[in-house]
């Protein structure tokens, strides 16, 4: 007798449908086939436990499964509810002929409860797309399936409700959730406001013009000037989520096993900050079985990189091509995965290894060669993808303890929206071209021209201050920002003048 259930498996942030095929026959043994891994095996101990300590008492005959396709891995402990229903369908104590139209993943106790699973959401997505009536799987990811609409999702607590549902004893509520009304009531949940940073407007000026373009910026000034709790606030101010945002930068936290049981969409802009002692690997995403990293963790958001010089100088080296191309392709002898990794990388450093240097009121006791080493730890090809470099100082206690009102993120976030608007509008026929910080050469020159006023002034620029030739795409990107905030058509040597200022570490002297 053969049986088939379906279950799925997760590569990068796609499924792939994967067929159970249970066969019994004359004879003893227990023979799982289809390319399984160590946890895949193991599922047979936690089955037989599980069945018995629900009193579901397979016969002893010769049982073989296979897992198809034969060639695709099949990782992890997910497939242990699959299997048993398979096992349960062939021995006949499960008689619904149903089974065909259902995913069903889950991972099991010995006790036959059901454990959450990691990668819910795109599985849900592709049993839609293959025309699957249902997903069965654990209660605590069912929020996060729900997501999907026209797919019943069944959220069980334990096998026994699997096999009673099935059998039609048991009536389980497909979850139902609603995904717009959702989305709309959490984008604007923020817990941090700009409102609460009193002084540094030239720094939240600048940070303004970044979140407009989706531009990089990198900040450089000495303890307790403001610079992380001013990047802490940079995603409150960046445009809203869109609906297809949110499923995409879901799906990679599905996969990573990052979402909790009550969220079902992702509604924030997600805001990642590793600690500098991390790897490259845990950065950029790998391992034996690819997980994404934190640069796809950070995917439509914000990646921030405090104190970047003490990050290890291989870590730093390996997000320049995402930073380039907004991918990461991990690749293994047998396959390669991708996942997205376009983000909006927010940097903080000391400018020497005391800390005062430029300092209002301390001294730095650095000497010109140490301070040149620290900056040097920074590659000039990172530097040359970090659009604004911007100078904090400490803010004087006058400003610290005024009571005015200052700007909140709201305010300087519609005018974020509004110029992000512009360039959706002037890039919707470039693919993979959303806003200024993505333009290559070709596009610079056809959306960047300056009149003959601007030429001067940053040939000017280029010559007195000594800012290097690469700054000078650079500078075009962020005028053109800049203008976009201001409604105009064309860059004016007053924006032209602004986007210079921004490009601190590119001049010969600094550090000197």
């Amino acid at each position: 007798m053969l049986v088939k259930t379906f279950g799925s498996a997760v590569f990068g942030i796609n499924a792939t449908t994967i067929t159970v095929e249970v066969n019994l026959s004359i004879g003893v043994g227990f023979f799982l086939v289809g390319l399984p891994d160590s946890a895949v095996k193991e599922s047979q101990q936690r089955i037989n436990a599980a069945l018995k300590n629900n009193h579901l008492e397979i016969p002893n005959k010769k049982m073989v499964v296979n897992m198809a396709p034969a060639d695709i891995r099949k990782e992890g402990s997910a497939y242990d509810l699959t299997l048993a229903v398979g096992m349960l369908a062939v021995s006949g104590l499960i008689l619904s002929e149903d089974i065909s139209k259902y995913i069903i993943m889950g991972e099991l106790s010995l006790d036959g409860s059901l454990k959450p699973i990691k990668g819910v959401l795109p599985i849900a997505i592709k049993a839609r797309e293959e025309g699957f009536k249902g997903f069965i799987l654990p209660i605590q990811n069912a929020r996060e399936a729900a997501v999907v609409n026209n797919l019943e999702v069944i959220g069980a607590e334990n096998i026994a409700q699997v096999v009673d549902y099935l059998n039609g004893k048991l009536v389980i509520e497909p979850t139902v959730v609603n995904t717009r009304e959702e989305f709309y009531t959490g984008i604007k949940n923020f817990e941090s406001d700009f409102s609460d940073v009193r002084g540094q407007e030239n720094v939240k000026r600048a940070m303004e013009i970044a979140a407009a373009g989706g531009h990089n910026i990198i900040m450089i000034g000495p303890p307790g000037a403001g610079k992380t709790m001013l990047a802490k606030r940079v995603a409150s101010i960046l445009p809203p989520f869109t609906l297809q945002e949110a499923l995409e930068t879901t799906k990679i936290h599905s996969v990573a096993g990052k979402i909790d049981q009550q969220t079902s969409l992702m509604t924030m802009r997600p805001f990642r900050s590793p600690h500098h002692t991390i790897s490259d690997v845990a950065l950029v995403g790998g391992g034996t079985y690819p997980q994404p990293g934190e640069i796809s963790l950070a995917h439509n958001g914000v990646l921030f990189l405090d104190e970047l010089p003490e990050f290890q100088r291989t870590v730093l080296e390996v997000m320049r091509q995402p930073l380039e191309d907004r991918v990461i392709t991990i690749s293994r002898a047998k396959f390669s995965v991708e996942y997205p990794a376009s983000f909006m990388l927010v940097a903080s450093m000391n400018p020497c290894p005391c800390g005062y240097y430029n300092h209002p009121e301390k001294d730095c006791v650095c000497s010109p060669g140490i301070r040149q080493k620290y900056l040097n730890k920074i590659s000039g090809p990172l530097l040359d993808r970090i659009d604004i470099h911007i100078e904090v100082v400490p803010v004087p206690f006058e400003k610290l303890s005024g009571k005015e009102a200052l700007e909140s993120s709201q305010a300087i976030r519609e005018r974020v929206a509004q110029a992000r608007q512009v360039q959706l509008e002037r890039f919707k026929d470039m693919k993979g071209v959303h806003s200024n910080a993505q333009m290559n050469t070709k596009l610079i020159r056809k959306f960047c021209q300056l009149d003959a006023t601007g030429s001067q002034l940053i040939k000017t620029a280029m010559e007195k201050v000594g800012l290097s030739a690469r700054a000078y795409d650079r500078i075009l990107k962020v005028s053109r920002t800049i203008a976009d905030l201001e409604k105009s058509e064309t860059i004016e040597p007053h924006h032209l003048a602004e986007a210079i200022q921004y490009r601190s570490l590119d001049r010969d002297n600094w550090g000197n």
